[in-house]
């Protein structure tokens, strides 16, 4: 059983800059690949990017590619994600998952989720 936990939500201007955590507990974290996901008010929750299990391979969503960045501490059983050059649009609650295969950019498909952080851009 792994427990996820994020932080580093908040409001922020349009262009500037969050970088949101997601801690695990357990001591196999590096087990896992872990995906970053959102959801927007009324919307269906969207992958947002992932990262492999040792770290050497990401993936993102062309909304967000060149913007965001994900990378992952195992010793730390820790994964983040860098925002910036934020927009009104990313306006979402934020949720890191785990899975014990490869990144996919389906949700259901993960095994383990956080309680979410909300994002808020303001124009």
């Amino acid at each position: 059983q792994v427990q996820l936990v994020e932080s580093g939500g908040g409001l922020v201007q349009a262009g500037g800059s969050l970088r949101l955590s997601c801690t695990a507990s357990g001591r196999t974290f590096s087990s896992y690949a872990m995906g970053w996901f959102r959801q927007a008010p009324g919307k269906d929750r969207e992958f947002v990017g992932g990262i492999s299990r040792d770290g050497s391979w990401t993936n993102y969503a062309t909304s967000v590619k060149g913007r965001f960045t994900i990378s992952r501490d195992n010793a730390k059983n820790t994964v983040y994600l860098q925002m910036n050059s934020l927009k009104p649009e990313d306006t979402a609650v934020y949720y890191c998952a785990g899975r014990s295969l490869a990144v996919v950019v389906t949700a259901a498909s993960y095994d383990y989720w956080g309680q979410g952080t909300q994002v808020t851009v303001s124009s």
